[in-house]
């Protein structure tokens, strides 16, 4: 029954709404998990040499896999493209009904088509198949009626049929759409494993996310450079030495020789020793209060690696150095969180 607001917008009158307690929507809400875990799990059992043959056809594909359909199918199509794409299978959706009006022109020869249509009827697929079957490209199709047209034209049909959907009515596509998104993530995962497809890799293709930060980002690309980096000569007075670390702002200096090799760093946390020691601030040099033998990184480390050296040692700051141990950079925590990788 609906009820007139004040704006004239009808909306519903809850009151006429059953009276339904926490324990009932749980109940609900587990029988709808239960049914799409069942599906699940009647999925495993079908798995057979045709899923192993759609394996090897998207594997041998030369352009990039076309995934089509339309209605809640074709938002399960849109995330079954985008997630081949992501683990190393090129792909990308294509709106059925679209593709009678042109978008057919995306495909290519060398492409493979993925269908997806749980009903293996709908009219927008069944009128590109000739189109598709004309330019000479395998098509595998996901269906929930292995004896639909769309199967029997298909060149692999994938069996994601389900006894029930999860909606009482039985109509919602629920349960179905489920099953076809874990086949999806089947296919894209077993051919992620097929290419040895590996975490840079992944990185490479979410260049935007954490982890592509963590794999791809190395310390030359955020260390500081030429005259940013601090560096002093040993007989540095304590005095001068504050002015660098002060001007250059990452809480250290590096000490080098005449050579501009490392030899030791000064930090803050050795000014606070050297003024427990009650040194004499106009005398002290850094050969005197340095810490020698100090914790340096190359420049053509992970940026994460970084992280985790200094984590491990407890230091907020590194010295970068080449192979003959001459400073070439220098970079702090802040460095690191400004860059993303913490």
């Amino acid at each position: 029954m609906l009820a007139a607001c004040e704006a004239g917008t009808l909306v519903s009158d809850h009151a006429q709404l059953p009276n339904m307690n926490d324990a009932t929507y749980i109940k609900l809400g587990s029988a709808v998990l239960q049914t799409e875990a069942s599906a699940l799990a009647a999925l495993v059992q079908r798995l057979d040499g045709q899923f192993a043959q759609a394996c090897r056809e998207m594997l041998a594909c030369k352009g990039r896999v076309v995934v089509t359909g339309v209605g809640k199918s074709g938002h399960v199509c849109r995330k079954i493209a985008a997630t081949l794409a992501s683990v190393g299978t090129p792909a990308f959706f294509v709106h059925a009904g679209e593709a009678s009006h042109g978008d057919l022109g995306m495909l290519l020869p060398g492409d493979t088509v993925l269908a997806i249509s749980n009903s293996g009827t709908t009219q927008e697929l069944l009128a590109i198949l000739p189109a598709i079957k004309r330019l000479g490209l395998p098509l595998i199709a996901l269906t929930g009626r292995p004896d639909s047209k769309l199967a029997r034209m298909a060149d692999i049909n994938l069996d994601v049929s389900v006894d029930d959907e999860a909606c009482s009515l039985g109509l919602a596509p629920t349960a179905s759409t489920t099953v076809a998104m874990a086949m999806g993530d089947a296919l894209a995962v077993t051919l992620l494993e097929a290419r040895g497809f590996g975490p840079e890799d992944f990185a490479r293709a979410h260049p935007g996310g954490r982890l592509g930060r963590r794999l791809l980002l190395h310390i030359s690309d955020i260390m500081h450079t030429d005259t940013d980096i601090p560096r002093v000569s040993p007989d540095t007075l304590l005095r001068e030495a504050l002015v660098e670390i002060s001007q250059k702002r990452l809480g250290i200096t590096g000490v080098v020789d005449s050579e501009d090799r490392v030899i030791g760093i000064f930090t803050d946390g050795d000014l606070r020793r050297s003024l427990d020691q009650q040194v004499d601030i106009h005398q002290a040099s850094m050969d005197q209060l340095m810490t020698p033998n100090c914790v340096t990184i190359q420049a053509d480390c992970l940026a994460a690696e970084a992280l985790k050296l200094m984590e491990e040692r407890k230091i907020n700051a590194l010295l970068v150095v080449d192979d003959e141990k001459r400073l070439v950079g220098a970079l702090n925590m802040h460095d690191l969180l400004r860059a993303g990788v913490l």
